[in-house]
């Protein structure tokens, strides 16, 4: 009787993380093909009496959607290769080479992943304002990838540590140097990790929105986070085209994910046993 009663606490955890997770998805898509009349109405209607592509439409015509969407591509995909180069580096000389205070460090990466972000605004502006880089990608690319930094990190180390050192040994004496056997050796046995840091990272980015709010002020440098709130005017909230917009942002993250999956999920899992 008590292993049922836990497998049904389970099981009705499981339903509430699921209805949790895909009703607010699923509202916002089907608000997406409403009409705003529709929308007003009451009673509620929860599935859309005529579903029109109309506000999908107006999302692409009424702002620049498809150049906030090449925006956040570009932030996020450099800000991603650089702080997995970087969190490689850094994972590998945690794991392999003789620091003093190891745990120590680590346990800082893991304080420095907590600090809010709002925490750090007012600093990473007047660096970026005096470095010259507001309204570039960098001021949003750097910031970025040393955000995420601590947990790719961390991440990374937890599949380095298992990969035998016999095997960096023995393409350095092959004629690779140490760097190489990193690239070459260790980071392919640790794909799982290593896509776990990466659509971490990835994701971050693309979601992202004070850091790009405030960095960036001119339209055609906006990320899709920033240039959905455009379509909203000074008293009117036009929720249909602004479910289209938030649609078209999430399918990217979403196919990612999709194709992702057996990567991420297994690199989570197996780095959480590591660790």
């Amino acid at each position: 009787m008590a292993r049922m009663n836990r497998r049904a606490m389970v099981i009705v955890a499981a339903i509430i993380v699921v209805v949790n997770g895909f009703f607010p998805a699923v509202w916002i898509l089907l608000t997406s093909v409403k009409t705003e009349t529709e929308l007003m109405q009451y009673p509620i209607t929860y599935l859309p009496e005529a579903a029109t592509l109309a506000n999908y439409y107006q999302a692409f015509t009424e702002q620049p959607l498809l150049r906030f969407l090449a925006n956040s591509f570009v932030v996020a995909s450099l800000s991603t290769i650089l702080c997995v180069v970087i969190s490689a580096l850094a994972a590998y000389a945690l794991t392999r080479l003789r620091i003093p205070h190891r745990n120590l460090i680590l346990s800082a990466l893991l304080a420095v992943a907590m600090f809010p972000l709002i925490s750090l605004m007012v600093p990473l502006f007047k660096l970026m304002r005096e470095l010259g880089l507001l309204n570039t990608y960098l001021a949003l690319i750097l910031p970025y990838a040393v955000l995420s930094l601590p947990v790719c990190t961390l991440v990374m180390a937890s599949f380095f540590q298992d990969i035998p050192p016999d095997l960096e040994a023995a393409a350095m004496i092959d004629g690779c140097s140490r760097v190489g056997a990193l690239f070459k050796v260790v980071v392919p046995l640790s794909a799982p990790g290593v896509f776990t840091a990466a659509i971490l990272a990835f994701v971050n980015a693309w979601d992202e929105f004070l850091l790009a709010l405030t960095m960036l002020n001119r339209v055609n440098m906006r990320t899709l986070s920033v240039g959905i709130t455009l379509y909203q005017g000074e008293y009117a909230f036009p929720w249909p085209l602004i479910s289209a917009a938030l649609i078209v942002a999430i399918v990217p993250i979403s196919v990612l994910i999709a194709v992702f999956q057996e990567r991420v999920v297994g690199g989570l899992t197996a780095g959480g046993v590591k660790g």
